[in-house]
């Protein structure tokens, strides 16, 4: 079955995992295998004022709808793009008095939008929305609880006059959200600003070592005029070739976790056991838990995890408070804990490196980060797949806090390293990897000037930092 730009792809019948897609013709890595509008999307509540609701960029000084008074946009060619789909919404917001939750906000959206274009609004669309998976029957009590609260008020809000509903239709579609509803993320790709339905997308099963990926694409938003605006997009690309015929697979977990964490995970957020071989082996599990070459006994392995494990929850309390000379204090007491007792692959030692080497950079101590940043990239390399887009941005940072560092050599190797993996997984055209280009071109002619004369590189480099 192969419709519009679904030619890459196909409809199948995966077995024990229910529907899939596979390859329909050999891919290359890299290759963008279909890309896909939103059905429906929502800004999340928390970011509401921050995050543009049209293109879903974090942007300073938003225009604020004057009827409703919730929704933001960039300008008025943004709000005209999004008027079809904020029209409704903007009634009933009104009608309301407030707007109501995100996941109220975006089952509407999903209800308006089937009324009309019914549940496939394009011709590449191989599924109605409301055929997609619910598992209402398996949700948890409390979590049932939070669904039977969210359909009752999103009774009150769901505009009068518009087609009337069943509890249980309204169930299922707060349970299809809720098993396929995708995290959109801003420009850079740095933030979760919100959530949307892909049904095509929605097909793709899970692997923990997956073949493909998945991207937000904000296309073209400079067009002054609203019909030339690209819509918001998701793309699916390959991690490396795929062979006609095999299945296509994204994950839907990070996974810098213990296999039986991550089954945990998939159990209990999307309702099915992980039966992908990296779970079945347990394949990697062995580096996640590894103890330094020395040896330590099963003891001090026992206490020094212990101890990580508590002081993790005391690094993310500081965090959230802002006190960050805390999260540092916390960090050097852990990490010299851990030292000759957990691998630099070690589950442990890898948060806390990445929180060391985050915060130092914050307070602009870059040499101190660099050298926190280098350790946590190395963990990564040996533990994730070589073109996930994770490994790509944490190089990239790496990268970045090594060039502040005035470290220009490792800096633009680490760069460079960032600018591949993020071609394969973001592609060419995408923010981040423009941000990228830009920092390679400026990494290589810093690069050129270390080499011809140190001295006077030193000093340039001196100099701009005062500024």
């Amino acid at each position: 079955m192969t419709v519009g730009n679904m030619e890459r792809a196909e409809l199948f019948d995966a077995g024990s995992k229910g529907r899939g897609l596979r390859a329909a013709k050999e891919l290359n890595t890299g290759e963008v295998i279909f890309s896909e509008p939103s059905f429906a999307a929502v800004v999340f509540d928390s970011l509401a004022t921050q995050v543009c609701h049209s293109c879903f960029r974090h942007q300073a000084n938003l225009h604020r709808c004057a009827q409703c008074k919730f929704a933001h946009y960039c300008d008025r060619t943004c709000q005209t793009a999004c008027w079809n789909e904020h029209k409704q919404e903007c009634g009933a917001i009104k009608k309301l008095g407030s707007a109501p939750s995100e996941n109220i906000r975006l089952a509407a959206r999903v209800l308006w939008r089937m009324h009309k274009d019914t549940g496939i609004a394009s011709d590449s669309q191989l599924i109605s929305v409301d055929q997609l998976q619910e598992h209402v029957a398996d949700l948890a009590a409390e979590d049932f609880k939070q669904l039977r609260a969210d359909v009752h008020k999103f009774l009150q809000y769901w505009s009068y006059g518009t087609r009337q509903h069943s509890v249980d239709y309204i169930s299922h579609i707060f349970g299809i959200i809720k098993c396929n509803g995708f995290t959109l993320s801003d420009q850079r790709g740095l933030q979760a600003v919100g959530v949307g339905l892909f049904p095509n997308l929605c097909l793709v099963n899970h692997d923990c070592w997956p073949n493909c990926t998945v991207i937000l694409n904000h296309g073209n938003q400079s067009a002054v005029s609203s019909a030339l605006h690209s819509q918001r997009r998701i793309e699916l690309r390959a991690l490396g070739k795929i062979p006609e015929g095999e299945e296509l697979t994204v994950s839907y977990v990070d996974f810098l976790n213990l296999s039986a964490d991550r089954q945990k995970k998939l159990k209990e957020r999307f309702h099915f056991d992980c039966t992908c071989e990296h779970c079945s082996k347990h394949i990697k599990d062995d580096l996640m838990t590894a103890v330094a070459d020395s040896k330590p006994s099963a003891d001090k392995v026992k206490e020094v995890t212990a101890f990580s494990k508590e002081s993790l929850e005391k690094i993310e309390k500081s965090r959230v408070e802002r006190d960050y000379n805390e999260v540092l204090k916390l960090c050097y007491e852990c990490l010299q804990k851990q030292e000759n007792v957990l691998a630099d692959t070690n589950l442990y030692k890898l948060r806390v490196l990445s929180i060391a080497s985050e915060v130092l950079s914050y307070q602009r101590s870059f040499a101190k980060a660099a050298n926190y940043a280098h350790r946590m990239v190395e963990g990564y390399r040996k533990l994730y797949h070589p073109n996930n887009a994770q490994l790509g941005m944490a190089i990239m940072r790496a990268g970045v806090t090594h060039w502040h560092a005035g470290q220009i050599e490792e800096g633009h190797s680490l760069i460079c390293q960032a600018y591949r993996i993020l071609m394969v997984t973001h592609g060419p055209n995408h923010a981040i990897t423009k941000d990228l280009e830009g920092m390679r071109t400026q990494t290589e002619m810093e690069l050129k000037m270390f080499k011809q004369n140190k001295a006077a590189y030193q000093t340039m480099r001196d100099a701009a930092l005062k500024h």
